[in-house]
């Protein structure tokens, strides 16, 4: 299941620099590339979106393995 936190992390960080564009420039990288709310920008902020909620889990994991 490593893998898969070391892909939902580099997604989530990919889409905070995606939001630090946003928030510094007004430039949206993935509208830009794909498209303004198009069906493939929707499931790209998705996917980024489940990453991030999937990567909540990682605080009770870092917390139960630093207790070990």
């Amino acid at each position: 299941m490593k893998w898969f936190d070391n892909t939902s992390l580099t997604i989530v960080i990919i889409g905070a620099v995606n939001w630090l564009l946003i928030g510094i420039f007004r430039f949206d990288l993935v509208a830009f590339l794909f498209g303004n709310l198009t069906w493939l920008s929707r499931i790209i902020y998705t996917i980024v979106g489940l990453c991030g909620l999937y990567l909540i889990s990682l605080y009770g994991r870092i917390g139960s393995a630093s207790d070990v």
